[in-house]
């Protein structure tokens, strides 16, 4: 231990001390309800550290993630709090996360998405328009190098840019239909190559 963490050590244990005597003479008539509400804040500290210390295990309880069954020729894909359905895919090599959506017709990334896996969006000619839930959009197709989900990788995949405010990937149709099926099953998305 250095000297600076030494010193540290002993002036954090003064403080406490001081602290400490304080608390014991201004509540000495009644120090057994001091010495329970000590415990009960220990106890809270232990708490938090340890949630904090178990996250990743208790995130992977409450927020299940997308498995790849490359035996089976699937990918299960639990549905979200918020009751979407979120693949992880390669695209370009890049990780990115897209919502499925039944209703659009292409895989559909947002410009940062875009950006983020190699596409120049400032050389993009946007000459395409999508009706969205938000209005009409301005769209630019583009070609994707490779598309990954676990084992399956489909190259040259077509796809649009939305110009407008978009902040989530949508895996369209365009997608779905290079799956030989996928259906919903007690919470959980199955897509079967």
């Amino acid at each position: 231990m250095s000297g600076d963490n030494t010193a540290s050590l002993i002036y954090l244990v003064v403080l406490l001390v001081a602290i400490g005597s304080w608390v014991f003479v201004q509540n000495r008539l009644s120090l057994g309800k001091v010495i329970q509400q000590l415990a009960i804040w220990a106890f809270i500290f232990i708490g938090v550290i340890a949630v904090y210390g178990l996250w990743g295990d208790i995130r992977h309880t409450v927020q299940p993630q997308q498995m790849v069954l490359e035996d089976q020729g699937q990918v299960v894909v639990p549905r979200s709090a918020d009751g979407h359905y979120y693949l992880t895919l390669q695209i370009n090599g890049q990780p990115l996360q897209a919502m499925v959506d039944t209703g659009a017709s292409d895989l559909v990334l947002s410009m940062e998405d875009a950006e983020r896996i190699g596409i120049d969006t400032e050389t993009l000619r946007f000459l395409g328009r999508a009706s969205t839930a938000n209005g009409e959009v301005r769209t630019a197709r583009v070609t994707l190098d490779d598309v990954s989900l676990g084992a399956t990788v489909d190259n040259n995949v077509s796809a649009v840019v939305n110009q407008g405010d978009q902040r989530k990937t949508l895996l369209g149709m365009s997608y779905l239909r290079r799956w030989s099926s996928f259906e919903i099953r007690d919470s959980q998305m199955i897509l079967t190559r």
